[in-house]
């Protein structure tokens, strides 16, 4: 099966349009969250995404809340749910976790223990969408060190899922770990494809 994932799409039309024309030829769209940028401009940007919504999940990231991802798309936000579709488990958690810096604009965020209470209510995994990477894998930043959450590694740890697909820290993008035997990517605004065998 062909997937096409992204995340961080921060109002970027070039982004959309990429994502759009990838997911032609894809099974599977999935976006790791941060739609808007700073809670602006939600629910015009994602309008045209209604057009793969048929085929697409995604989770929200620290710029749009969960709420207001749900209020402004009919693609399906996954957080601390998940949803069995072409023959695969695929699981969810959005918002920042652990929570950043105090920002002005209220960055979405979840604490390391909010994340692991919904974590826990999923009980399989092959696919997990996090808008956060996990702690010690693909969440570098150049002046904050590891921005990584001990819930969502934790998470990977029981869960084992083929794949860990992850975004929000932008100095990290198209990094890449393993967890075990699982595939860890920050993907960012360019589309990535992966193929899956269900």
């Amino acid at each position: 099966m062909k997937i096409v994932a992204a995340s961080d799409l921060h109002l970027h039309p070039d982004a959309r349009t990429a994502l759009l024309r990838q997911a032609e030829q894809a099974d599977l769209v999935l976006i790791a969250g941060d739609f808007a940028n700073q809670h602006k401009g939600l629910a015009g940007y994602v309008a045209p995404l209604e057009a793969i919504a048929h085929k697409a999940l995604c989770v929200a990231g620290n710029n749009e809340t969960v709420e207001a991802l749900r209020d402004a798309t009919t693609i399906p936000v996954l957080h601390g749910t998940a949803v069995e579709t072409h023959g695969l488990t695929i699981a969810g958690l959005g918002m920042a976790v652990p929570p950043l810096p105090p920002l002005p604009w209220g960055s979405a965020d979840l604490t390391e223990e909010q994340a692991a209470e919904l974590l826990e209510r999923i009980e399989a995994a092959d696919i997990l969408i996090s808008h956060s990477p996990p702690k010690d894998s693909v969440g570098h930043h150049a002046s904050f060190g590891d921005l990584g959450s001990t819930a969502i590694r934790a998470a990977v740890e029981r869960l084992k899922p083929k794949l860990l697909l992850c975004g929000h820290v932008h100095d990290s993008w198209g990094a890449r770990a393993m967890i075990g035997d699982t595939l860890v990517a920050n993907l960012g605004p360019v589309p990535v494809i992966f193929e899956v065998e269900t």
